[in-house]
């Protein structure tokens, strides 16, 4: 490879700077690319994806670093990188316009444009020459620069069917059933219909952790008292934890699991998987008081303070798959490892407990897994459970130490507003629910941290690094932060926190808003002019800005008594409603903002001094009962609606509905059962 350095040297993203010495002549999304393209009448190579994806490394290595390939883009093309990331309104269009094209999707994305940014053509990983049925990338490029120059109209015509199918908005559509208690738990059985009772989950490979239908399940068995759905949230959420998708050794989630029985990971760990799978075991907890749920909430946190947490308090956004340049290597295990670390009999017991043989369960390397249950282990080797798990533990100790050791997988460092926002949210249940000092300190530095470097004025900036701030934010950022700053107020009672989310919401119905269909943009009206205006209502890998902007309006609504914005969240649950009908599944998030609607949150205050223990024991209760919808006041707060009339000097707890209470209470137990209601 000759040694090169290009436009991508001038940036913060990870992802772009590992592709700053290519001898490709990259150029970063932005009008310098486009301006060339016009004025030298070449059509753009347009290449996203993000710094922890395997196969974009595999297609550096093999394309974007050979000095051949290199040479056919620099005179054909005008070359574009783009993180991911950074720029999800770029993803979204062009990856609606790959699956339109191919049947699929995926990253690495690889996509041609004309100089006006049109997509023509499409893929997403190409090897470099013809391998297993997938054309050579060399070969791709010379078909598409042909094309170009001698079969324009063939390419207009293409851009042409393209652009109308991007543009046709997805609208209401009449005859869909209403938005019911009724209807949400025929939804919900829909969801459960493709149920993998052996290893839960829904489906079979390659299996993602399906943390926002799972959360959707939840409510609605926890409402309804549906016991089948219960069974389907509690098996998933068991058999994922016990799986090689997640780290046995570090805690955290990866991607996904390529089987269908959770053992064999795509080793990345992303921090929206963490972030959304730690509330929803936070959540798990508080409705069956199992402490294993409570242990792998801590335990995601915990990994996220160790290794994913910046001296600010920000959230750094991925963990690479790859160290070393092999998948999983970091994570890995031979048997003979792990006895010489944990000595003969505890060794012993280790293996048996997580699957660890001399065969190995994965490329003759071993993924912890505990595929059996710990009692019945505990019984095949003669000793109690107690002594079983205090192996466990301490063997886990040692090999986190030894692993320390090893060469890390890449850390991306940016910090992205919208991700910070739901780890933000995570933390704030797990604070309320364990009464922690540590989750509450980690709530307060990265609300802060959002506030102060994230936020000018009421605007707000989507990514940070090395002390630079780029990118205005787009919706999924404004909701996310919102939505985490209002449960940072609700674990804290910081009133600052819930202004800030409310500034947030009003830039999202001003800057956001479609008039013409209900729901939001994905981008704002002062944002750069794309070729499209992107509007994803789908909850896929990450929640949709449509289905956390519904929830987050709707508990603001509730706080201040605000009618404009229950109304603005009323009309991105109808633009919605009609699709979520159809595609349950593809809308997890969004059905349990729903929920919130058709159930009306309890309005929950708690007044009375603080360090008292009656007061204490009040907030005790709140935390450790599952209640999914619900807003959280106290006596720092009088001004707000909910607290209004509500002067008792003494620890009291008040429970009300539509702002029409219950008796009060200062006896847990009471306090309890009104939480409870309809369970």
């Amino acid at each position: 490879m000759t040694t090169h350095t290009n436009r991508l040297a001038n940036e913060t993203s990870p992802y772009l700077l590992q592709h700053a010495h290519n001898p490709v002549d990259w150029y970063p999304w932005g009008e310098e690319a486009f301006a060339k393209a016009r004025e030298e009448d070449k059509p753009l190579f347009l290449s996203i994806g993000y710094s922890a994806c395997h196969w974009c490394h595999v297609m550096e290595r093999e394309s974007f670093e050979k000095d051949d390939v290199a040479e056919i883009l620099n005179r054909e093309y005008v070359s574009i990188k783009v993180d991911r990331e950074e720029r999800p309104d770029v993803d979204s269009i062009y990856m609606q316009a790959v699956q339109l094209m191919t049947g699929h999707g995926g990253w690495p994305m690889s996509m041609f444009l004309t100089p006006a940014g049109e997509p023509f053509f499409g893929g997403t990983y190409f090897p470099p020459d013809d391998r297993h049925g997938l054309p050579g990338f060399k070969r791709v490029l010379a078909h598409v620069a042909d094309a170009y120059r001698n079969r324009r109209g063939e390419i207009e015509e293409a851009t042409g069917e393209i652009l109308r199918s991007i543009n046709t908005q997805p609208r209401v559509q009449a005859g869909g059933a209403a938005l019911s208690p009724e209807t949400l738990q025929a939804l919900a059985r829909k969801n459960i219909s493709n149920y993998d009772p052996v290893n839960g989950g829904f489906g079979g490979a390659p299996k993602f952790p399906p943390s926002m239908t799972l959360e959707f399940l939840s409510q609605v068995s926890s409402r309804t008292g549906d016991q089948e759905i219960e069974g389907v949230v509690l098996q998933t959420l068991r058999k994922m934890a016990r799986g090689g998708i997640y780290d046995q050794v570090g805690g955290g989630f990866h991607r996904y699991s390529v089987d269908a029985r959770w053992l064999v990971p795509h080793f990345e760990k992303m921090l929206y998987d963490n972030a959304l799978l730690a509330r929803l075991y936070v959540h798990a907890w508080q409705w069956t008081k199992d402490p294993f749920f409570a242990f792998v909430a801590t335990d995601i946190l915990g990994f996220t303070m160790r290794e994913m947490t910046s001296p600010g308090g920000g959230f750094y956004s991925t963990l690479d798959a790859d160290s070393e340049g092999v998948e999983g290597k970091f994570y890995v295990w031979t048997r003979s490892e792990v006895m010489e670390l944990l000595g003969e009999k505890e060794g012993r017991a280790f293996c048996a407990l997580y699957d660890i043989t001399d065969r190995g369960n994965w490329e003759g390397s071993n993924i912890l897994n505990v595929p059996r249950d710990p009692e019945v282990v505990a019984s095949d080797l003669g000793i109690t459970l107690d002594e079983l798990n205090d192996i466990g533990l301490r063997g886990k100790c040692r090999l986190y130490g030894a692993r320390e050791l090893r060469v890390r997988p890449g850390r991306d460092e940016k910090i992205l507003a919208g991700w910070n926002g739901w780890m933000l949210a995570a933390f704030a249940e797990a604070s309320l629910a364990f009464r922690s000092d540590k989750h509450r300190e980690a709530v307060r530095r990265n609300a802060d941290f959002l506030i102060d470097t994230m936020m000018e004025g009421p605007r707000l900036y989507r990514s940070f690094k090395d002390g630079i701030r780029k990118i205005s934010g787009l919706l999924e950022d404004y909701s996310g932060v919102a939505w985490g700053l209002i449960s940072a107020f609700e674990a804290t009672q910081e009133r600052r926190y819930l202004d800030k989310a409310r500034e947030l919401a009003r830039e999202i119905v001003e800057r956001f808003s479609d008039d013409a269909n209900g729901g939001f943009f994905d981008t704002p009206l002062d944002h750069e002019k794309l070729i499209t205006r992107p509007r994803d209502l789908f909850d896929n890998a990450t929640p949709s800005g449509n289905s956390v902007t519904i929830e987050v309006l709707s508990k603001l609504a509730s706080y201040f008594a605000d009618e404009n914005l229950e109304r603005a969240a009323r009309q991105a649950l109808d633009s919605g409603w009609s699709l979520a009908q159809r595609y349950p599944s593809g809308f997890g998030f969004f059905l349990g903002a729903g929920e919130s609607t058709v159930t009306r949150p309890l309005e929950i205050a708690i007044t009375g001094p603080d360090g008292d223990p009656s007061v204490a024991a009040l907030w005790a209760t709140l935390g450790e009962n599952y209640v999914p919808h619900r807003i959280v006041a106290s006596d720092k707060t009088p001004d707000l609606p909910l607290m209004e009339g509500k002067t008792s000097p003494g620890a009291t707890a008040y429970v009300c509905e539509g702002y029409v209470c219950q008796e009060p209470t200062s006896d847990p137990q009471r306090f309890r059962d009104l939480l409870r209601r309809g369970r």
